[in-house]
């Protein structure tokens, strides 16, 4: 009877996370501290149902999620090591911030920010990081990265020239080619975007929409995986080069959210939401007025029919059930970004620590 009493507590503490089912609507949040570290500024974070990956301040890392899970820092393969991984690199001395990152069946993309740009690809089945793009000049600045496939992805930044920064692949990552400002729209002086959260980038089968910022906030949309773009007006908050929008979220081809608004009036609340129903041609302002104010990432809640929606900035945890048109303050405890591995449990990073938030 001991063992079975073992075993059915070792069933539970394996499984019983996975298997919780949350309530229709979310009324809290729990919030249960993975990972501190004074050093950590965490702006971006991937994940699955092993692993959880994020870029700091002066590194990347991946780390396992179960315990029975190790990690080989030495080749970055699944072996029996340390559960944590942490890949620090330098550019010219001084240490790279990676506020932008992707994870790609099992291959780790990491973009630096500032000059130089450096993207880096840590292979599941190879001995270390490899630079496969870098980048130099004095305005270069890359916020976002997605994947539409395993083939095919896409970074974006702020404008070196008269466009956005766009960079392609089409071999997996192994090699980037930037795209000429005659095949992009013309950026606006001081348009740019923010490396808040790596949510300015929304993929949706071959569909793209971009998020700029600043003085003028608008979406770049492309139909056809960044081969042909086209340039939308949004009614965000805008005119400073702290306004606009710092998170993009499509549910689909049609549903789209954005937030933003001015980190230096975090609790200004006029014109920092706004949706769209048509792919992203049109957007409208809601709960307008009325809080979150500025918060720097937002996403849809998996299988919610684009109903759910949470955000989050250095002011707290936010959640709507109707599609944006009002909010429920969860929590005041502050984070830059999250990703959902399921409609109940998601994975946040900020300021000196990654967590795992339960929505209930």
């Amino acid at each position: 009877m001991r063992y079975i009493n073992l075993l059915v507590l070792f069933i539970c503490f394996t499984s019983c996370d996975e298997d919780y089912k949350r309530p229709v609507i979310i009324s809290e949040v729990s919030v249960q501290s993975i990972f501190t570290d004074s050093t950590l500024s965490v702006r971006a974070i991937d994940c699955n149902d092993e692993y959880l990956f994020y870029g700091s301040a002066d590194h990347f890392g991946k780390r396992a999620l179960r315990k029975e899970l190790k990690i080989d820092i030495t080749d970055f393969k699944v072996r029996n090591g340390k559960n944590h991984f942490k890949y620090i690199h330098k550019g010219d001395s001084l240490p790279l911030h990676f506020r932008a990152i992707e994870e790609v069946d099992g291959d780790l993309f990491a973009i630096s920010i500032g000059n130089p740009a450096r993207l880096y690809k840590l292979s599941r089945k190879g001995n270390g990081a490899d630079l496969v793009y870098e980048e130099r000049h004095e305005k270069v600045f890359y916020d976002a990265i997605k994947f539409w496939n395993d083939k095919e992805g896409i970074a974006i930044g702020d404008p070196t020239d008269d466009c956005m920064s766009i960079i392609i692949t089409r071999d997996s990552g192994n090699t980037w080619t930037k795209l000429s400002c005659d095949m992009l729209p013309k950026s606006i002086e001081g348009e740019a975007a923010f490396a808040a959260s790596d949510t300015n980038i929304a993929v949706v089968g071959d569909e793209t929409w971009v998020a700029t910022g600043g003085v003028v906030s608008r979406i770049l949309y492309s139909s056809d995986k960044g081969k042909s773009w086209e340039v939308y007006k949004t009614p965000i908050v805008q005119g400073k080069s702290t306004t606009g929008m710092y998170s993009l979220d499509f549910y689909d081809s049609k549903n789209g959210f954005a937030i933003g608004g001015d980190y230096t009036d975090a609790d200004g609340n006029i014109g920092s939401k706004i949706k769209t129903f048509d792919g992203g041609k049109t957007w409208q302002r809601v709960a307008d007025g009325k809080a979150p104010g500025y918060r720097s990432c937002v996403q849809y809640i998996p299988n919610s029919n684009a109903k759910e929606l949470v955000a989050v900035g250095f002011k707290g945890i936010d959640y709507s059930n109707n599609a944006g048109e009002s909010w429920t303050h969860l929590s005041d405890e502050g984070f830059y970004t999250l990703r959902f591995l399921n409609d109940s449990v998601a994975y946040a990073g900020g300021n000196g620590r990654l967590s795992k938030l339960i929505f209930k």
